[in-house]
């Protein structure tokens, strides 16, 4: 169990007795930005941050080429 997690394993803040505008404030780790999403808050990253550190992965059909070909007969 981390230190940053409850002994339930439910994040600080994050509990149903803290839904009245209560909860504890949790920052982005890059940019200091409040965290509202609930998978933003388990990484400590907002979504543009995470984004910035972890970029997609390029396409792979960007790579392919078109090939000239005879015509099949009969079609």
């Amino acid at each position: 169990m981390r230190a940053s997690q409850l002994s339930d394993g439910r994040l600080p803040g994050s509990g149903p007795e803290q839904d009245d505008g209560n909860r504890r404030a949790v920052r982005c780790r890059m940019c200091g930005r409040p965290l509202t999403g609930a998978a933003s808050r388990r990484t400590g990253l907002g979504p543009a941050c995470d984004a910035k550190l972890h970029p997609p992965a390029p396409a792979i059909r960007t790579r392919r080429r078109e090939a000239e070909q005879d015509p099949i007969p009969g079609f």
